[in-house]
């Protein structure tokens, strides 16, 4: 499943460099973003295979540009994983119902990660 374009939407320049050096090291190609309005545009011009969302951004939150994502003809397909800090329950549940095709939080499970990247890539491609 090399090669794969993901999309990394996230603020934080740490976690974003931890994220993109995990994929590349798969053999993932990886684009970023440190915001969501940004993201949109680069997922419309890109398709990527999968995006990797960050929940609490400035300016837009990740709910809503997942939203915005799915609601958009030429993203509708692109499956899209919440990535957040918060571990509870009810905020996984929550977050899922919104839409999302995926849930991982920080700090991550990299078997875990991986596993639900693969998984991720895997239904956009069929």
């Amino acid at each position: 499943m090399a090669n794969e374009l993901i999309l990394i939407i996230e603020d934080n320049e740490k976690n974003r460099k931890l994220i993109r050096d995990l994929l590349q090291a798969k053999g993932y190609l990886t684009i970023e973003s440190e915001t969501a309005e940004e993201g949109l545009k680069l997922a419309e011009e890109r398709k990527p295979a999968l995006v990797l969302m960050d929940i609490q951004l400035s300016g837009m939150d990740g709910i809503t540009a997942m939203k915005q994502l799915k609601a958009t003809p030429a993203t509708r397909s692109i499956p899209v994983m919440a990535i957040t800090a918060s571990a509870m329950t009810h905020n996984r549940e929550t977050i899922l119902s919104e839409g999302f095709d995926g849930y991982q939080t920080k700090p991550f499970n990299l078997t875990e990660f991986l596993a639900d990247v693969g998984r991720l890539i895997g239904q956009s491609r069929s």
